[in-house]
């Protein structure tokens, strides 16, 4: 009678298998942990255009005009920005505004 082995651990064929299944699921994960990053700092940047109109928009109704087009007779009045004028949380670009209609400039991420 032949004594039958016990087979212990893993061959190197289902090692390799493993870490490259492993591998192809992080690499999924940290996809969408980057991307969903991206899209957050795109609503905030969407975010902050809203509330710097809204801003602007006050500021006409209490002098008369809108601020100048880079935002430098708004951004220093801590009535309208006490924590000061927000940049772009995308690229760190600052706001403008069409001095005409009251909309920020670019910024369509």
């Amino acid at each position: 009678m032949k004594k039958q082995t016990v087979r212990r651990g893993l061959s190197l064929m289902e090692l390799v298998t493993a870490v490259a299944i492993l591998g192809v699921l992080a690499a999924m994960a940290i996809d969408r942990l980057t991307s969903a990053d991206d899209n957050a700092d795109k609503q905030a940047c969407y975010c902050q255009k809203s509330q710097i109109e809204v801003q602007c928009q006050l500021f006409k109704r209490n002098t008369g005009a809108f601020p100048t087009s880079n935002l430098s007779n708004i951004s220093g009045n801590t009535m309208y920005f006490p924590s000061g004028l927000p940049i772009c949380p995308v690229d760190a670009s600052a706001y403008t505004i069409n001095t005409t209609t009251g909309r920020i400039s670019g910024h369509t991420h």
